[in-house]
């Protein structure tokens, strides 16, 4: 038994030997990258930092991140391979290395996008900034059709994909329609997601194919007029998700809503506005003080978007009710979705985002 083991490892371990040894890169910037809400100067950025300004460091660090972008791709290559850079930190403490620093491969099979591996980083010394691995090998022959999410909490300053010699690649174009902007807390960032695919706008635009534009800014989206002025900059969007309950208190949410709304409405009059209530997070289970301070938001959340609805007829709110379930397992940390979180997060709200946007034309 132990013998059979052993030669199945060294098959497997020859084969991606094989395949890393005949393998030609591509720079990924020639393909097609979707997922920026504007164009940038820099191929895996998502906001051009030089032309919109947050005053904030870690603000403008995150705009640097590749969060929500993504790789499309044919090839005819059995074997997918990447190498790609990043920042050199370590993976945060609520977060996967993969997801926060790696590749996440889906391809296209009978309609659906299939999971296919994932490009793991090279977390064995620091600095953690250069990777190399192998995503998926020893494929049937064929056309495969590829989407390759990029780290959801990193920057990535250079990516190439490694094909078969003699195997062909090109870019594909975007097949999501609509474009859905998602602006939000480090729940939209994705933080505790296993993998870059599994953040909830990913996985909202996959099933329904839409276009989902990734704006989490981990613990750093408090309503500041700099990201409605970027939201009001964006064209052709065909609807707002917000997120934006989760990091302001309940006095900024009063004091900062109507004018942080304003400014988007004026650019983008009759479009759609969905405002998610903030989850019910696990830490107020049996802390009285954060009791009091999340439910003083979602108090403050809901009141401000109800009286804007009573004005604004293009103006919708969602309840949090069931995005955690109710087994209490679905957080990393007490308030970061899991994988499964994530999950029931889209089960509530996907139909709901749906019957709203049916109104607008979008399906």
């Amino acid at each position: 038994m132990l013998r059979k083991l052993i030669i199945s490892v060294c098959a497997v371990l020859s084969v991606m030997t094989a395949s890393a040894q005949n393998v030609r890169y591509v720079d990924a910037s020639t393909l097609t990258v979707i997922g920026k809400p504007l164009p940038t100067t820099k191929a895996f950025t998502r906001i051009d930092t030089s032309v919109y300004k947050f005053n904030d460091g870690t603000i403008d660090k995150y705009a640097s991140y590749s969060t929500g972008l993504a790789v499309l791709f044919s090839t005819d290559s059995r074997t997918i391979r990447a190498r790609w850079t990043t920042g050199e930190d370590n993976s945060g403490s609520n977060m996967a290395a993969i997801g926060q620093k790696g590749l996440d491969l889906y391809i296209m099979k009978d309609g659906k996008w299939v999971f296919a591996g994932v490009g793991t980083p090279d977390m064995d010394t620091p600095p953690y900034d250069s990777h190399e691995s192998t995503i998926v090998a020893d494929m049937a022959e064929g056309q495969k059709q590829c989407l390759l999410y990029l780290p959801l909490f990193d920057k990535v300053d250079e990516l190439q994909i490694g094909i078969e010699e003699g195997a062909a690649v090109s870019p594909l174009a975007n097949p999501f329609r609509h474009k859905i902007v998602v602006k939000g807390s480090s729940i939209t960032h994705g933080a505790a997601a296993s993998r870059p695919g599994m953040s909830y706008p990913a996985l909202i635009g996959r099933e329904n194919d839409w276009y989902c534009i990734n704006l989490g800014f981990s613990g750093k989206s408090r309503l500041e007029k700099e990201y409605a002025e970027l939201l009001a900059d964006i064209p052709d969007v065909d609807a707002f998700v917000f997120d934006t309950f989760s990091n302001p208190s309940s006095d900024v949410i009063y004091e900062r809503f109507d004018s942080f709304v304003d400014i988007i409405r004026a650019a983008h009059p009759g479009v759609p506005m969905i405002f998610l209530q903030t989850e019910r997070r696990e830490t107020r289970n049996f802390s009285l003080s954060r009791e009091d301070w999340e439910s003083a938001k979602q108090t403050a959340a809901e009141e401000v978007v109800r009286r804007r609805m009573k004005t604004d007829k293009h103006i919708y709110f969602i309840s949090s009710e069931g995005f955690l379930g109710d087994e209490h397992i679905a957080t990393a940390d007490g308030t970061h979705p899991t994988d499964l979180g994530f999950r029931y997060m889209v089960e509530t709200i996907s139909p709901k985002i749906r019957k709203i946007l049916k109104k607008y034309g979008v399906r």
